[in-house]
């Protein structure tokens, strides 16, 4: 059966980041079809073949270990040397498997609720894309006999290989880079609720000269969203920066790949503004975005060359690819998540950041706070340099995908009519461009934007707006989850 099938009949595909679904759906049979398709899909590439070492690590949700041992127990039925690098952060796991040429995934659902999860598949040297899944897709994977039972539980106990260590080589990448008195005379907050990376976050900061305070560790699982900040956690932040003794917070996703940094008041950084600090701060020539980013990035005028994108990390890490084989270098890429990327080496005097094509939580919010102290300010001051531009957005949750882009096919037809009925015009002015690269992106005559886009890992509908400020932007955000709300509760 192919993997499509497998898809059709489980309901877990792939989004944006890999295959994602409810934990009830991935069955141990359902993994270990998928991470048999995935070999079988890098073996036809040159990339895999008996003996190969898989590298492997998970996030820190209660499903993941059994997720782990499901995909493990393909690795071996394939004749690959599974290596197990424990429950790391993604960028992690990654830098050690580019760095030695060999497959790896990560078993993680990233921000998305606990009753979900997923696995990330990498190629040996940078991030599936979507060239690459839609060829998984067509592989036939058949279950050996006897391997699972009637509810596709695997029948044989599967352990984990011993550990494989990759934390002081990630550790070692921003020491060796940033030196050891990078954040030195900084008090830093870390959020760690659940986050995998939490304790190696504190090492980093410490590796770097800063003084980390740990903060709000829970033993169950958190969602935090590092691109629509719950409440809670912008309320945590706010009480933590309250006696002045934080110069920054920082905290990740679930499985820590995507950063979140708040200034001394408390405040989270949007993760397109952080990238937008972070290139400049590396001197970037390409940087390359998702369309749902931040415009100030055009407006600051240091990049040679600009690439918007569809949104996930695969879009990308393709067009930034392309920028740098244009020698656009150095090359970078991030997502309005926060999550950060290198196509090509950095090089400051005589030393040397390697590239790493997939998001990475740590540079950006290092990049950000050694730029302000260079700069003589605080992580505001910083901000304040940039063209003022506001970005938000928000998810209407329980929105299945199906529904959200009917609704949104049929705005398409007509936008402006579309625009009027949902409000916006009366908001924003009349509708002056449309753009469909990823969703339904309207512009309107007074330059501020409302982008309505299904998410790619849940049944959500995503909003993101742009203003030229943070009150207009709220405002504006409001307008757009109530008109979408709408959509939901007729249906």
């Amino acid at each position: 059966m192919k993997i499509a099938q497998w898809m059709e009949q489980s309901g877990v595909a792939f989004g944006t980041s890999g295959a994602r679904g409810l934990v009830s759906a991935m069955k141990d049979s359902v993994c270990f079809a998928y991470t048999v398709g995935y070999l079988k899909h890098l073996a036809g590439l040159g990339e895999f073949a008996p003996g190969t070492h898989v590298a492997v690590a998970g996030d820190l949700r209660p499903s993941t270990p059994r997720i782990l041992r499901a995909c493990v127990a393909a690795i071996e039925y394939m004749k690959g040397v599974p290596v197990f690098c424990g429950y790391v952060p993604t960028p992690a796991l990654c830098l050690h498997a580019f760095a030695r040429g060999i497959p790896s995934l990560m078993v993680t659902g990233s921000h998305i609720p606990a009753d979900r999860n997923g696995i990330k598949f990498n190629r040996a040297r940078g991030e599936f894309l979507k060239t690459d899944e839609a060829a998984m897709r067509e592989q036939d994977v058949e279950l050996p006999d006897g391997w699972f039972d009637a509810d596709g539980a695997l029948t044989a106990p599967v352990e984990l290989p011993e550990k494989t260590d990759v934390v002081p080589g990630f550790v070692a990448r921003y020491r060796d880079f940033f030196g050891a008195d990078a954040l030195s005379g900084l008090t830093l907050g870390v959020y760690q609720h659940s986050a995998v990376g939490r304790d190696v976050l504190v090492e980093i900061v410490e590796a770097l000269g800063g003084k980390a305070v740990p903060l709000g560790r829970k033993d169950s699982f958190i969602p935090v969203d590092t691109e629509a900040v719950r409440p809670e956690d912008a309320k945590l932040a706010r009480e933590w920066a309250a006696d002045g003794k934080l110069d920054a917070i920082l905290t990740t996703d679930g499985d820590s790949d995507r950063p979140l940094l708040a200034d001394r008041a408390g405040n989270w950084l949007r993760g397109d503004v952080l990238g937008i600090l972070a290139a400049r701060f590396l001197d970037a020539a390409a940087v390359t975005t998702p369309v749902s980013s931040n415009t100030a990035l055009e407006k600051s005028g240091f990049a040679k060359d600009i690439r918007r994108t569809r949104i996930g990390s695969p879009f990308v890490v393709a067009a930034m690819t392309e920028a740098a084989d244009a020698g656009f270098v150095p090359s970078v890429g991030y997502e309005a998540n926060g999550g950060f990327l290198l196509a090509s080496d950095v090089k400051r005097g005589e030393r040397t950041l390697a590239a790493l094509p997939t998001r990475d939580s740590i540079l950006p919010m290092i990049c950000a706070l050694v730029a302000a102290r260079r700069a003589g300010k605080d992580l505001a001051g910083l901000v304040a340099t940039l063209p003022q531009r506001f970005t938000l957005s928000d998810r209407l949750v329980e929105m299945p995908t199906a529904q959200s882009r009917a609704h949104i096919a049929k705005l398409a037809e007509n936008p402006a009519r579309g625009a009027t009925s949902l409000g916006f015009t009366k908001a924003c002015g009349n509708l002056s461009h449309v753009d469909h690269t990823d969703g339904l992106r309207m512009t309107f005559d007074s330059g501020e934007v409302i982008h309505l886009r299904p998410s790619g890992n849940a049944p959500e509908l995503r909003v993101y707006v742009e203003a030229d400020s943070p009150e207009r932007a709220a405002s504006l955000l409001a307008t757009g989850i109530e008109a979408v709300g709408a959509w939901r509760d007729a249906s």
